[in-house]
């Protein structure tokens, strides 16, 4: 009995490597309650260190990293054990790095702030080539629009001229979104 469980808890071992210490608590704890062995790194070294001592049949990783690319982590992942399905988390998504993700084989790409069912559903996922579900209640394109605003005005220590250059927009327009109240989900 004890051997079936040792079995049962190797084939959930679970890496997380995620720089934002709440959200890299959250995954932790979510993940434990679903019965997976969880070991956790905040940042890439820690994660090649943590990787030359185990092997996971999971992972979640982190595209930007304090110290360097979660690319890097994945690319390593893969070479130690290719079965494992990694799973790219980042909340700047882009079509370059989604391609950078799957060559260096993460089994998916998603972008934050994705929940947890939906991220254990991708590394459920029997087949890499099978898409997931859509969500049951999608935010609005407007309230995309405005988060990824939000997101970039508090990156920019809420300088809106700095805001509205990131943006690629007047500055005024910019007054103008920020002064309104979110748009509904």
């Amino acid at each position: 009995m004890a051997d079936l469980e040792q079995t049962i808890e190797k084939e959930k071992s679970l890496f997380i490597v995620e720089d934002d210490k709440p959200f890299r608590e959250r995954l932790t704890t979510s993940f434990e309650r679903k019965d997976f062995a969880v070991t956790a790194a905040a940042n890439k070294k820690e994660a090649l260190e943590v990787l030359t001592q185990h092997h996971f049949n999971y992972a979640i990783v982190d595209l930007r990293l304090g110290d360097g690319s979660g690319l890097d982590v994945i690319k390593v992942i893969k070479e130690k054990n290719p079965e494992c399905r990694a799973v790219m988390l980042t909340s700047y998504g882009n079509i370059a790095t989604a391609v950078s993700s799957v060559k260096l084989g993460a089994d998916d790409y998603l972008t934050k702030p994705a929940n947890i069912d939906d991220i254990e559903k991708s590394l459920m996922s029997s087949t890499a080539s099978s898409l997931p579900p859509p969500p049951e209640n999608p935010m609005s394109a407007d309230r995309i629009r405005w988060e990824h605003i939000q997101r970039v005005f508090t990156q920019c220590n809420r300088n809106v001229s700095e805001t509205a250059r990131r943006l690629k927009m007047h500055r005024r327009t910019l007054q103008r979104i920020l002064n309104k109240h979110a748009p509904k989900e």
